[in-house]
């Protein structure tokens, strides 16, 4: 029986910077004691709440530039597993910026270096070797410039072929290319589901309000593009629309269900949706079903938004 162990991959390593000021005035210095500094990355993120769920969870990524050193030590500070190779691209830095005085969370995110030629190769070649010792994988965000389109989807087939399940938080061609290896459970937001499925339904960087019949069209859209086109293995899908229900098809079900939940007054927003991913890994790990793993993920995208740093859940 395999054992159950987490991977959590993502191709695009952060180091998080967050300053919370009790006001921010524009045009002027503004000052702050309060911030903090923590590796960050989507995988980062679900790795770091696996382990608060007492899960063993280690990172797959690329590493590369003089920050790599303090990323390292970063990861090690939190008892943070990690597996990396060598990309020769520097580690970019992301900024959350918080006001507590209108209470506005402002992310600055700078955009990640080309990585060296055979850096794709090199992560495949170590995610072939290790892929086996796992249960669950998960693969989060938008690659760095520099690697090869098919990277996502060999990773996908290759984890399918060992019988491990397979989770992906992701958009654009990296998830449709891997829609035919089947993972078993696909979660872009809204947003990023229609910008891949649907982009008629987008209007000035969001779902277009105007919309009424919004939740028939998504489900006529996901017959389209998911089920009709993978009939034979159906993947299971969720839909995260914010502070809104959350939108999920079941493929055991073939239906568009809809979770409601308390509203929570966010402090950092800043990886809640990895927490959520998180929370659906480790409940499906454990037999669940998609209904009952998302009211878990739900409650952990909940508790981070409620902290400061990403990817953290208090003790229950």
């Amino acid at each position: 029986m395999k054992n159950s162990a987490f991977l959590t991959v993502c191709m695009n390593p952060t180091i998080q910077k967050i300053l919370v000021f009790d006001d921010l005035v524009s045009d002027t210095v503004n000052r702050t004691n309060k911030y903090r500094m923590d590796p960050s990355g989507k995988g980062i993120n679900v790795s770091r709440v696996l382990k608060q769920l007492g899960k063993d969870a280690v990172h797959l990524c690329q590493l590369g530039g003089e920050l790599r050193p303090l990323f390292l030590d970063l990861c090690e500070a939190e008892d943070i597993k990690i597996k990396w190779v060598e990309s020769n691209s520097p580690i970019r830095f992301c900024y959350t910026v918080i006001n507590k005085n209108d209470k506005s969370v402002t992310e600055l995110v700078e955009e990640s270096h080309k990585v060296d030629e055979g850096t794709g190769k090199r992560l495949l070649d170590e995610y072939s070797k290790i892929i086996g010792d796992f249960s669950t994988v998960t693969i989060s965000g938008t690659m760095a410039a520099g690697f090869p389109s098919s990277l996502i989807p060999d990773m996908t087939r290759i984890a399918k072929e060992k019988d491990v399940r397979v989770i992906l938080d992701l958009r654009g061609q990296d998830l449709i290319n891997s829609l035919p290896y089947y993972p078993d459970l696909i979660k872009p937001n809204l947003y990023e589901f229609a910008t891949t499925f649907a982009p008629e339904l987008v209007y000035r960087n969001e779902i277009n309000p105007e919309i009424k019949d919004l939740k028939e069209r998504i489900e006529k859209i996901i017959e389209k593009n998911i089920i009709d086109k993978f009939n034979d293995n159906p993947v299971s899908l969720v839909l995260s629309r914010g502070t809104k229900p959350v939108w999920y098809w079941d493929s055991a079900i073939k239906k568009l269900e809809e979770y409601s939940f308390e509203k929570v007054e966010p402090v950092n927003t800043t990886g809640s949706g990895d927490a959520f991913t998180a929370g659906i890994a480790a409940c499906l790990d454990e037999g669940a079903s998609l209904g009952e793993a998302i009211i878990s993920g739900v409650k952990c995208g909940a508790l981070n938004t409620a902290q400061i740093s990403p990817g953290i859940i208090p003790p229950s």
